[in-house]
């Protein structure tokens, strides 16, 4: 099979095409034909090894010291079952899935293997499978966030960096709830929030959101400059901030800032499950969740991907297509 694989760290020209063995399902796997993957901000951080502060030595546990620990990146997968394990019983061949692969990555090559009783599930019936990956990795590490925190209908959110991956999740995910949300962007991605169902946009550029005096219910910082100390007069009395990104010292102190200020501080994204990806496709299926495509590109233009993802200016999710579209998969009506 064809992979985008890494044998170094470094920028984006460490990535390159190799012909790998196809992977065979243990018993209790599934064997997908990967038709499309994205990549997010976790393949640059793991390619890079551009770790957040504190954190690179627990990190090379799973990404690796000197060199990868895995050689074909890619956190996210949406195909076709193509194979089942002799156990199996919750997919049969032909389903079409979309799938958390977490930190084992390997999204990015044509096919990968990954246990029944992964976060794996179904794909919607009205999305492509290039639209239908978008749901994945923002989608669940926004839901796993929030799982961590109490969201009302009425209550007040701000999401600070509202269009990335996992920040255009939060703003959906969040409106969903009931709440009223205010997302923190660039001037040019206003009317993409804006549309998501940001009440409130903040342009990062011109304004501090913490300045004005407006508190809120539940910050989320998907961005990584809004510690506690920084944010911490703008939530409410029994709030709570949450930091997708977070450096070791922010990790070691949250437990003690939660104490001291009664005001709920998490780091935690939670495990990833099948249920929550499940939850997402309900959503997408019933039109209340918008896959969000900067681009798309081949697995042959996967460096210049790769590059642009640096830049650290993608909108929402850049989709790496992997396979051409199946007949059996719904193409024609999409979210």
């Amino acid at each position: 099979m064809t992979a985008a694989v890494y044998r170094e760290f470094g920028p984006a020209d460490v990535v390159h095409l190799e012909q790998l063995p196809t992977p065979s399902p243990k018993p209790d796997e599934v064997l997908v034909k990967v038709h499309a993957s994205t990549i997010s901000a976790a393949d640059q951080r793991a390619r890079s090894r551009d770790i957040p502060r504190g954190l690179g030595l627990l990190a090379a546990f799973g990404i690796g010291m000197l060199r990868p620990s895995h050689r074909v990146l890619g956190m996210d997968a949406a195909g076709i079952v193509e194979a089942v394990g002799a156990n199996v019983t919750r997919f049969r061949v032909g389903d079409p899935v979309i799938a958390m692969l977490g930190g084992s990555f390997g999204g990015h090559a044509e096919y990968v293997c990954l246990p029944q009783d992964a976060a794996i599930t179904r794909a919607p019936a009205n999305m492509s499978l290039e639209r239908a990956v978008t749901l994945v990795f923002g989608g669940i590490t926004a839901r796993g966030f929030l799982g961590q925190v109490v969201i009302a209908p009425g209550d007040t959110v701000l999401v600070n960096g509202a269009s990335g991956a996992v920040g255009v999740a939060m703003v959906q995910l969040a409106t969903e709830l009931g709440a009223h949300v205010t997302g923190v962007t660039s001037s040019a991605n206003r009317e993409l929030v804006a549309a998501l169902g940001a009440e409130r946009i903040v342009d990062y550029a011109r304004e501090d959101f913490t300045a004005d005096g407006t508190r809120y219910d539940v910050i989320i910082d998907c961005v990584g400059n809004a510690p506690f100390e920084r944010v911490e007069p703008s939530i409410v009395a029994g709030g709570a901030l949450v930091l997708v990104v977070a450096d070791l010292k922010a990790i070691l102190r949250a437990s003690g800032q939660s104490r001291r200020s009664k005001k709920r501080v998490t780091t935690t994204v939670g495990r990833y499950r099948a249920e929550d990806l499940a939850y997402l496709v309900s959503l997408a299926e019933s039109g209340r969740y918008r896959a969000v495509i900067d681009r798309t590109v081949d697995l042959t233009e996967v460096v210049d991907a790769h590059r642009y993802v640096d830049t650290g200016h993608k909108k929402g999710n850049v989709v790496l297509r992997i396979a051409s579209p199946t007949r059996n998969h719904t193409q024609g009506q999409e979210s």
